[in-house]
């Protein structure tokens, strides 16, 4: 009796569990939100487009631009007051999209930027400024995320593809992103946030001193 009391009692239990998140299911953000919360052994995950999508391990194809990344936009945050620079945080943007970006910068709230954060400590909106790196997601982040984010109003999004050694630099126009092009320096240029540059060659050759100090951030 007691056995089976047990038992019952762990079924019970398990039944009241949410189910895990699995790779390829269909959620809206709040259910996927809820799944997610449970799991805090689980390092990332988004939904894109009502897709879930579970993050692999990180390799140093990764790892390497994705720490460019994070100093360029930290030093441009640190001169900036009126800027936020946020890695791996989970934003948002509507019921099937709630996507955990490489990088992101966003204006405050109170100087005019259109995000928020909520109540369970979520950036709610679209941020000025996305950035993903893409070692073996350049499907996704050139395909349903791109669709997504311009969807939602980003104003700018940047890919840098680590196979083909190519960055892609997106800025919306009406209601199409639209890539930039390298300036004759080989600089490319934020609009949301002046005085940002990543100069192109240095920053695929790994060379941080050189996008940190070459001109890549402005005062």
């Amino acid at each position: 009796m007691l056995a089976s009391a047990i038992q019952s009692d762990a079924a019970g239990a398990a039944a009241n569990r949410p189910p895990l998140l699995e790779n390829g299911e269909s959620l809206h953000s709040r259910e996927f939100l809820r799944r997610y919360e449970r799991l805090p052994q689980l390092k990332k995950a988004e939904l894109i487009e009502g897709v879930v999508y579970m993050g692999s391990p990180v390799s140093t194809r990764h790892a390497v631009p994705d720490g460019i990344i994070h100093g360029w936009l930290a030093l441009y945050a640190a001169r900036h007051s009126d800027v936020q620079f946020l890695p791996n945080a989970t934003v948002i943007l509507d019921a099937e999209n709630t996507v955990q970006p490489d990088a992101l910068l966003r204006r405050l709230s109170e100087h005019g930027g259109r995000t928020q954060i909520n109540d369970d400590g979520y950036l709610t909106g679209p941020p000025e400024l996305i950035v993903e790196v893409a070692a073996s997601s350049a499907s996704i982040d050139l395909r349903d995320k791109r669709r997504a984010y311009c969807r939602n109003g980003v104003r700018e999004y940047l890919v840098w593809l680590v196979a083909e050694a190519r960055i892609e630099w997106f800025c919306l126009e009406g209601d199409d992103y639209r890539p930039q092009r390298p300036e004759a320096t080989g600089v490319l240029r934020s609009r949301a946030f002046p005085g940002l540059e990543l100069p192109v060659a240095a920053a695929l050759a790994g060379d941080t001193a050189a996008v940190l100090t070459g001109g890549g951030v402005k005062p």
